[in-house]
């Protein structure tokens, strides 16, 4: 069976508190034994949550922005540049069972309609772009809310589950 990918989402430049939620999000994908898959840039949720789960053993996964390896977060086990800017989000999505956003914005949101249109479910961890907006990206949306790092897990597997993919 294929590992599973969970793609965790969020802004290049994060408060401290967001960071922290990240980092430890990446922590508890990799002590769930999934992949972490990033948009992989030194900086913000991407870096925080690669620190995280290499750090308790997990494999990273981070899809550039630009074509420059050399421009990856620290800790990554498998760096894919793509020179394809804004448009490698939707390798992101497609590439992940379930992915979960954290704080960010414009890009941040575009992978979550991404997300919601190709039918992946959708946590969001500490943010919360409104109903209006969730609904609107797919008739079928499946999304929630999550507080902390640990209830995120908890629906994270949850949607996993109803895949069939624990």
């Amino acid at each position: 069976m294929r590992r599973t990918i969970v793609g965790v989402m969020g802004g290049s430049q994060v408060d401290e508190a967001t960071a922290a939620g990240a980092r430890e999000l990446g922590k508890l994908i990799a002590e769930n034994g999934w992949v972490l898959l990033s948009g992989g840039r030194p900086t913000g949720v991407m870096q925080a949550s690669v620190t995280g789960a290499s750090e308790a053993g997990g494999l990273t996964v981070g899809v550039l922005f630009d074509d420059d390896p050399s421009e990856a977060a620290r800790g990554l086990d498998l760096v894919l540049p793509t020179g394809m800017g804004a448009g490698r989000n939707i390798i992101n999505v497609l590439s992940s069972d379930v992915v979960v956003a954290c704080r960010g914005s414009g890009g941040t949101l575009s992978e979550i309609a991404l997300a919601l249109r190709f039918e992946r479910p959708v946590v969001l961890l500490d943010f919360d772009p409104g109903a209006e907006f969730l609904n609107g990206s797919a008739s079928n949306a499946r999304w929630s809310l999550a507080a902390t790092p640990g209830e995120c897990i908890e629906k994270v597997r949850s949607y996993l589950a109803e895949l069939g993919r624990v």
